[in-house]
Parts: structure tokens; sequence; C-alpha cells
């Protein structure tokens, strides 16, 4: 399994709806990232774009800047077409795309996708079996067949075996340092842990405070993220009312300081790489505030 690129560092971004920005605005803000010292950019699955055209802009714009799909959906995606997508990034940027591949959730494959979200984990393992498939296709051109380093998403025990079986890693979202550790026991030492890590940063507590509170209340109705939460030792009473000061806290990190510990904490549980998802005043906004403020720890 080929291994992620060292020049992603400790510390990037991961930004959701990057691709709701006109192209070159989303080639501007990938050019500053990279300007600021973070090694990597994640990006979400596409709202308006395809996330692995999105990608090439983001790659086009930068030279050293490592791009990753965090995370690409398997749903209604053909695994060959996967394929060839990342070897055209790969053709074009060596060593500076991550694949990060995952199942999503129902309220998102039913409610948004329109299809049937059934034993994620076993189309997870059918989609992976098929994209590592020998390309005979490829074979008629003399060319050499090349794999982009993947990571999985996942949270549970099982899905972090099946990272660490058929993957050069997982990536993780919405936890903590406590799970941190327990998914570098199921990866063992030789895979990569990438953790996202919601920050609010350089606005007033309260309002911080309330962000955070928004965020996590948008995770309460369903999908993985509760499930984790409770495996994690949080309660159903911290999950009413759109969620604890406890839950909230644990999950989302304010402030300089807060944000520098939680990240150390990361590191120290075992993750390789903290991408930070520095929370808006609106949905789709970049942060480039928080950003700045926030890049001498990628540094």
């Amino acid at each position: 399994m080929h291994a992620i690129p060292p020049t992603i560092g400790t510390v990037g971004l991961w930004v959701p709806a990057l691709d709701t920005n006109p192209p070159a605005e989303s080639a501007a803000l990938a050019a500053e990232v990279e300007a600021l010292g973070y090694g990597a950019l994640w990006i979400s699955e596409g709202l308006v774009r395809d996330p692995f055209m999105e990608a090439a802009t983001l790659l086009n714009a930068t030279s050293r800047l490592v791009v990753g799909t965090g995370i690409a959906v398997i749903w209604g995606r053909h695994p060959r077409v996967v394929r060839t997508q990342t070897r055209a990034l790969l053709d074009a940027h060596p060593d500076r795309f991550v694949l990060g591949l995952g199942t999503s959730h129902a309220r998102v494959v039913e409610g948004v996708l329109g299809l049937r979200f059934e034993r994620p984990l076993a189309e997870l393992r059918a989609h992976l079996d098929r994209l590592d498939e020998h390309d005979a296709l490829l074979d008629l051109t003399g060319l050499p067949h090349k794999t982009a380093p993947r990571v999985l998403a996942a949270l549970g025990p099982k899905a972090l075996a099946l990272a660490r079986d058929h993957s050069a890693g997982a990536i993780t979202y919405l936890v903590t340092p406590e799970h941190t550790a327990e998914a570098r026991a199921v990866l063992g030492p030789d895979r990569t842990l990438v953790v996202e890590q919601a920050v609010v940063t350089g606005v007033p507590l309260d309002v911080a405070r309330a962000r955070a509170r928004d965020h996590i209340a948008g995770y309460l109705g369903g999908g993985p993220y509760p499930a984790n939460w409770r495996r994690l030792g949080f309660t159903d009473e911290d999950l009413a009312d759109g969620g604890s000061d406890r839950l909230v806290h644990a999950l989302v990190a304010l402030g300089d300081d807060e944000i520098a510990e939680r990240v150390a904490a990361h590191l120290a549980a075992g993750a390789d790489h903290v991408c930070l998802q520095a929370l808006p005043a609106d949905f789709g906004s970049a942060p480039v505030d928080q950003w700045r403020r926030l890049a001498s720890l990628a540094r």
C-alpha cells in the first residue's frame, strides 16, 4: 500500500464546501494555504463540483501543497472511474494527492444522493477490491500502474480494521484524543492516522461557543457520530437538546491556547496529522483570518 506523502506535515486544514466558491477563488485560497505553511488541504465531498476536479484546481494553483479528498463518497462512483481520476492527478502532480474514501451515512446517501444505503462496510470493502483490480486496459498502453495513497473514513473498530488492512490508514472526524488513542491501537504503528479537529478562534468566547454548538447540533440527528460518542462514554443526556457543554467542549477547541493543546493531545495519542476545520460565521465562507492565526501550528 502506497504511503502518505510525508510533506503533509503534522497540521493541515480540512475545508468543507470549498467548491461553492468560483474556481479562481478556490485556487487563490489554496495558494494562500500553501503560503501560510500548511502541508495539506483536505476537501469534502463536492456540493457543486466533483471533488477530483476541485482537487485538480487546487493542485494546479500550488506547487508543494498536498490535497486530499476528505472524503469522496463511494456510492455512485465506479471504482475504475475513481482509479482513472486519481491517475490523472498523480501524473500531473506526483506525490501530492491523497485519496480519502468513505461511505458517508444514510442522511446524505439516501436523502441527498437518492441511493440506497445498505451494508456500508461490506460495500466499501467491495469497492476497494474493485479499485485494486488489475487494469487490463492500462496494459495495452505499456504505462506503469499507479495507485494513489489512500485513507478511509473510519470511526468504529470494524471500520478502523478495514482501513488498516486495505489502505494506508484512516481519517477520523469529530473525535477526541481518547478516540485517537483507540484508533492508533487498532491501526497499529505503521498506518497513517489523520484526525479532523473542529476549532474556532479570533472571536469572543460566547460567539465561539455558539458557533461550536451549532456545528455539533448538525450531527446529532443520526449517522455514525452519536454512536461513536456513546462508545467514548457520552450519554443520552449529552446528546440531547443540541448537545451538552461537555460534548461540545470535547469536540470543538476554542481559542489559540486550547487549539494548540488539543492538537498536541491528538499527536501524543497517536495521530500523524491533524487537519483543522476552522468554523466560519457562515456556511461556505472561507475562515481565512482563522487560518492565518493558526498557521504557526503548521510551521
